[in-house]
C-alpha cells in the first residue's frame, strides 16, 4: 500500500489504531444478526443475482485503473474488494465506515472507472437520494446538486476543504468520492442540510515509480486521454502528475459538446520521521456548448426538440486554479497535528440558449462568475486512554474567506432565418457578445471552532459527540439596477454578521461479531444569502430582504434523526447497511411571489423529509462485486407564509431512486458487468419551496454495460455502452418548465490502458 499520509495511523504504528469494532472477533459472543440486516442482504442478493453456482475462480481485483503496484492502490479501500471503501479520508472521522453512525456512500476509483461516468454530476445524479437542479435566471448554470431534497451546490469539498463555485468537476484525478447524508455542520460548517460531497484526490507516493496511460475512443466523436505518473525521487520525496484531455459531442445533441483539459501536480516530502509535508496544484479548463435540453408542453417534456443553441454564440467555459498545502506532525505516540491551507480561484462564463414554444422565441441565459477562496483548517487529534476508556479527541479551528463576483453578457444578435420549434435552424442567428461589468460582489468570512470525541465506552458501546461554533461576516455589494417596473435601485452595500452552534451525537451498539445498531442526531444551519452565485435572487438562495428592507434573518435550522444498522459480511468484503431517517428544516427563509426579486419572508417556512435507505457494497462472492443503493423518501411542507403551500411535497425531489452496479470476474483476465439507475417522478419548483405539481418529469430506468480484458500486467482494455436501451429520460427541470435537461442517449466507447 502506498505511503499516504492518511495511512500513517494504520500502517506506521505511531498511533495505536485498533481494528474496526464491527469486524473485530469477539470470542464467546453469539452470532445472531438482526432480521433487518439479514433480510437486506438475502433479498438484494437473491433479487439481483438469483443463485450463483460458479467454479472456484480467484477474483482478479486489478481492474482497469489499478496497476497492481503498491503506490497505485487506493489507500482507503478494503483489500481485494474493488467496490468497497474501508474508511473515509477525513482524519476527523475516527472509525471505519462500518462503525460510523451515519449514512455514507463511497464511490471507489474502480467503480467510477467501470461505470463509464467521467463527471462528478453524472456520478452523483445516479446515486439514490440525489437529483440535479438546473441553471436558471436567478442562479448560475453549472453543476448543481440536491441531496435528499435540499440544495447542496455549495456543499462540495475536496480533500476536506470547501471547494466553492459552480464549475465542471471531473474524475480523472480522484481516488474516491465520499457522500455523507443528513445534516453535518459539525464537520462541514454552514449548509450540508441534506448532506455533503467530498472528492479525494490522488496523492504522490515515496513507495514506487509507475506510469499509467489511457486512451479512449467512442461514438459521438468521443476521445479521452489521461496520464497518471508517480516518481519516488528518494525515500523522502515523491512527485505525481495526473493529466486529462477529453473532447466529445453530447450524444445525439450535436453540435452541443464538451472539451476539457487539466492536470493535478502533487508532491510529498517526509522531512523527518514525524513530519510530513505535501502540496498539490490543480489546473482545469472546460470549453463546452451546453445543451439546455427541451421544454414542457402541457406539463410534459417535448421529445421532438433538437439542440437549439445559437450558432457560434453559445458557450460555457469554466476554470480552476487551486493550490493546497498540508503539514502533518506526530507530536507523540498518541498526539497528531495536521494543518492544511488552500488558495484557489474558479470561474464560470456562459451563454446558454433554449427555445420556448410558449413564447415562440429563443431564450438566452448568460452569466459570468469569478471566485477567490482562502481556507485554513487545523486539527489536533489525541488518541489515548482516559478514565479507563479510549478517546479519539479532535480539537480544530477553520478559517475561510470567499470572494465572489458575478455579472452577465449582452447578446447583440441578428435573426437571418425563422426558427421552427421542431426543426430549429442552427444558423439562424448571427451577432456578437459583450461582457458586462459585475452586478454583485460578495465577501464572506467565516471563523469556526469545533470539538469532537469518539469514546469506546465498553466492548459493545461506542459514542461520538461533536459541537461546532461558526461566526461569519457577510458583505454584498449590489450595482445600480433597473427593475422590471422601470424603477431604479441604487448601488448598495448590504452587511451583517452572526454566529451559530451545531451539534452531532451518535451511539453505536455492537454486541455481535460482524454487525451493529446505531442512532444519530445532527444539526445544520443555512445563512441568508449563503448561495454565493445568486446575489439578491431570494428564491435561489441569494440574499433576501423583508418588506422593511432588513436582511439580517436568523439562520435556517435543520435537524436529522437517524436509526440504522451496518453489517460487515463475507470476511469483511461486503458491507450491508439500512437506515431510517427524518430531516426537519425550520425557520426557512421563503421568497415572495417572484423568486428573482429580493423580497422574502423571514423564518416563516418549515418542511420535512423522511425515508429509508438501503445499501450493499463489496464482494457478494469471490467473483461478484456490487454496489447497490436504494432510497424511499417522502417530503412535506409543514408551514409557509402561503397557506396553499402547506401539505405539498418538495420540488426537485424523487421519492424513489436506486442505483445497482454489478461486476462479475468470469476468468482472471475477463470481467463484465452493468449499471441500472432508476428515478421516480420529479416535480418542478425551487428547493425549499412547495412543488409545482403541474411541472412534472416522468420516471425512468437506464441500463449501462461494461466489460474489461487484461492481456497482461501492463495492457488492458475496457468497453462501455451507456443507455443500452436508448431510453429517453430527463434529469432536471426549470421552475417554469421552459428548461428540461435531457439525459444522454445511447453511446459506446473503448478504453485502452497501458502501465509501466
Amino acid at each position: 500500500m502506498s505511503h499516504q499520509a492518511p495511512n500513517r495511523c494504520i500502517d506506521s504504528g505511531i498511533i495505536n489504531c485498533p481494528p474496526s469494532r464491527v469486524s473485530a472477533r469477539k470470542e464467546g459472543m453469539p452470532r445472531h444478526p438482526s432480521a433487518l440486516a439479514g433480510t437486506l442482504a438475502m433479498t438484494l442478493s437473491a433479487a439481483m443475482l438469483g443463485q450463483v453456482h460458479a467454479e472456484e475462480v480467484t477474483m482478479d481485483t486489478l481492474v482497469v485503473e489499478d496497476s497492481g503496484m503498491a503506490a497505485d492502490s487506493n489507500p482507503y479501500a478494503e483489500p481485494d474488494a474493488p467496490y468497497k471503501a474501508k474508511r473515509l479520508s477525513d482524519q476527523r472521522r475516527a472509525r471505519d465506515i462500518a462503525d460510523t453512525p451515519q449514512t455514507t456512500t463511497v464511490l471507489t476509483k474502480d467503480q467510477i472507472a467501470e461505470s463509464g461516468r467521467t463527471e462528478l454530476k453524472d456520478l452523483l445524479s445516479a446515486q439514490p437520494g440525489i437529483t440535479l437542479g438546473t441553471g436558471e435566471g436567478g442562479n448560475s448554470f453549472g453543476d448543481r446538486y440536491i441531496i435528499r431534497g435540499y440544495e447542496a451546490r455549495s456543499d462540495i469539498y475536496t480533500d476536506g476543504l470547501r471547494d466553492p463555485g459552480l464549475i465542471t468537476r471531473e474524475t480523472f484525478a480522484l481516488e474516491q468520492v465520499e457522500i455523507t447524508k443528513g445534516p453535518s455542520s459539525t464537520f462541514a460548517g454552514r449548509g450540508s442540510t441534506g448532506g455533503a460531497v467530498n472528492s479525494v484526490t490522488k496523492k504522490a507516493s515515496t513507495e514506487d515509480d509507475f506510469t499509467t496511460l489511457e486512451g479512449g475512443l467512442g461514438t459521438d466523436r468521443y476521445q479521452r486521454y489521461t496520464l497518471d505518473t508517480n516518481a519516488a525521487v528518494n525515500d523522502q520525496l515523491g512527485v505525481r502528475f495526473n493529466a486529462l484531455f477529453t473532447d466529445s459531442d453530447i450524444p445525439d445533441r450535436a453540435p452541443a459538446g464538451e472539451q476539457r483539459y487539466g492536470g493535478l501536480l502533487s508532491a510529498v516530502f517526509d522531512a523527518t520521521d514525524a513530519l510530513r509535508l505535501s502540496a498539490d496544484y490543480y489546473y482545469f479548463r472546460s470549453d463546452d456548448r451546453t445543451d439546455a435540453g427541451t421544454y414542457l408542453v402541457d406539463g410534459r417534456p417535448d421529445e421532438k426538440v433538437q439542440y437549439v443553441g445559437q450558432n457560434h454564440l453559445d458557450f460555457q467555459e469554466t476554470g480552476a486554479d487551486i493550490f493546497t498545502f498540508k503539514a502533518e506532525a506526530e507530536l507523540t505516540d498518541d498526539l497528531r497535528l495536521e494543518n492544511k491551507t488552500r488558495v484557489g480561484a474558479t470561474s464560470n462564463d456562459y451563454i446558454i440558449s433554449a427555445y420556448s414554444a410558449r413564447r415562440a422565441a429563443l431564450r438566452s441565459f448568460s452569466g459570468w462568475q469569478e471566485n477567490d477562496y482562502l481556507g485554513n483548517q487545523t486539527n489536533l487529534i489525541l488518541d489515548r486512554q482516559l478514565g479507563g476508556m479510549r478517546h479519539t479527541l479532535v480539537v480544530g479551528m477553520e478559517y475561510a474567506r470567499e470572494q465572489v463576483s458575478t455579472g452577465t453578457y449582452t447578446l447583440n444578435t441578428i435573426s437571418v432565418g425563422a426558427l421552427d420549434p421542431y426543426s430549429p435552424d442552427l444558423n439562424a442567428w448571427q451577432g456578437s457578445v459583450t461582457r458586462n461589468p459585475k452586478r454583485n460582489s460578495l465577501k464572506l468570512t467565516t471563523l469556526s471552532a469545533y470539538l469532537m470525541d469518539t469514546v469506546t465506552l465498553s466492548q459493545d458501546w461506542e459514542l461520538f459527540a461533536g459541537v461546532r461554533y461558526d461566526t461569519f461576516d457577510y458583505e454584498l455589494w449590489v450595482a445600480r439596477t433597473t427593475n422590471r417596473d422601470g424603477s431604479i435601485s441604487p448601488e448598495a452595500v448590504k452587511k451583517y454578521d452572526d454566529g451559530f452552534v451545531n451539534g452531532h451525537v451518535g451511539i453505536v451498539y455492537s454486541p455481535w461479531e460482524n454487525g451493529n445498531l446505531y442512532a444519530s442526531w445532527s444539526t445544520s444551519s443555512n445563512i441568508n444569502g449563503g448561495e454565493a452565485d445568486a446575489g439578491t435572487s431570494c428564491g435561489y438562495g441569494g440574499l433576501c430582504s423583508d418588506s422593511a428592507g432588513n436582511f439580517a434573518a436568523d439562520p435556517e435550522q435543520s435537524t436529522n434523526l437517524e436509526i440504522g444498522t451496518k453489517w460487515n459480511l463475507m470476511n469483511e468484503k461486503l458491507l450491508a447497511t439500512a437506515a431510517i431517517f427524518q430531516i426537519t428544516k425550520d425557520d426557512v427563509i421563503e421568497s415572495g411571489v417572484d423568486s428573482y426579486q429580493t423580497g422574502g419572508n423571514f423564518n416563516t417556512g418549515k418542511n420535512r423529509v423522511e425515508g429509508i435507505e438501503l445499501g450493499l457494497t463489496g464482494n457478494i462472492t469471490e467473483q461478484l462485486s456490487a454496489q447497490i443503493g436504494m432510497a424511499w423518501m417522502d417530503s412535506e411542507t409543514l408551514a409557509s407564509f402561503n397557506p396553499d403551500n402547506v401539505g405539498k411535497p418538495k420540488a426537485n425531489f424523487a421519492e424513489k431512486s436506486a442505483n445497482v452496479q454489478l461486476r462479475y470476474q468470469l476468468t482472471p483476465q475477463f470481467a463484465f458487468g452493468g449499471v441500472a439507475t432508476y428515478s421516480s417522478e420529479i416535480f418542478g419548483g425551487q428547493p425549499d419551496a412547495a412543488a409545482r405539481t403541474s411541472i412534472e418529469l416522468p420516471d425512468y430506468t437506464v441500463f449501462d454495460l461494461f466489460a474489461s480484458y487484461r492481456f497482461s500486467d501492463q495492457l488492458s482494455v475496457r468497453g462501455n455502452v451507456k443507455n443500452v436501451a436508448d431510453e429517453t429520460y430527463y434529469t432536471a427541470v426549470y421552475r417554469g418548465g421552459s428548461i428540461v435537461y435531457i439525459g444522454d442517449t445511447r453511446a459506446a466507447d473503448v478504453t485502452l490502458t497501458y502501465r509501466f
